[in-house]
């Protein structure tokens, strides 16, 4: 499943980005929210030296109805707070792709990490763009883990191979010696390990290919 880096830049007018701009050292880590049509609540750790000036900020702010301390360490807050513009929150919930958390904010901009399929990003930057939201894609790249692409024998077999040296220049142990270890066929062992090095390259070219479509041409 694709997963994707953003920075998005946070509008004029939206709280946290106003807050983090006014103050660039200042560093807000959104640990959890949610959010309605009307409203969105939020749990940060907000750290700065000057740490009460952000937080009078965050106070002052019209969008900010409540702002609650929860607990203080060296310059450093936890805080819970509850605005009428969650902004940030609405595209997601559009979109259907689900925000991980936690992000910061720093200087008006939020880092994103999401996971979701093609169609669902497609989305989600449509909704960032009709929310006025500007945003840069850093990274797209295929997550799968191993489970997903190999089955357990496969994996197996593999991982074993691997550590004792199978794939090392030159190699460490034989797929004779292998086979014996794990008490299987040779034939049996190299049909196996054929067949997860097919499924291990395939998924391979086609992430490089997704990345850089460029490298399909040469």
């Amino acid at each position: 499943m694709p997963r994707a880096n953003l920075t998005l830049t946070l509008p004029e007018g939206v709280w946290v980005g106003d807050v983090t701009r006014a103050h660039p050292d200042a560093r807000i880590r959104i640990l959890a929210a949610l959010a309605d049509d009307d409203a969105g609540v939020g749990l940060a750790e907000v750290s700065a030296p000057d740490l009460d000036a952000v937080l009078r900020e965050i106070a002052a702010s019209e969008s900010v109805t409540e702002l609650d301390v929860l607990g203080r360490r060296g310059d450093g807050v936890l805080i819970q707070f509850e605005t009428t513009m969650p902004l940030l929150l609405l595209p997601m919930q559009d979109s259907g792709v689900p925000l991980e958390m936690p992000f910061t904010i720093e200087d008006g901009r939020a880092d994103w990490e999401i996971t979701a399929p093609q169609r669902r990003l497609s989305t989600l930057g449509t909704q960032l763009e009709r929310f006025g939201i500007p945003f840069t894609v850093n990274e797209v790249h295929q997550r799968f883990e191993p489970e997903q692409v190999l089955t357990h024998r496969q994996l197996r077999l593999v991982s074993a191979a691997v550590e004792r040296g199978y794939y090392d220049t030159p190699r460490r142990t034989t797929l004779t010696e292998l086979a014996a270890t794990l008490g299987i066929a040779k034939s049996t062992c190299s049909e196996t390990l054929h067949r997860a090095e097919e499924k291990i390259v395939k998924e391979f070219v086609e992430d490089v290919a997704d990345r850089a479509p460029e490298a399909r041409s040469g």
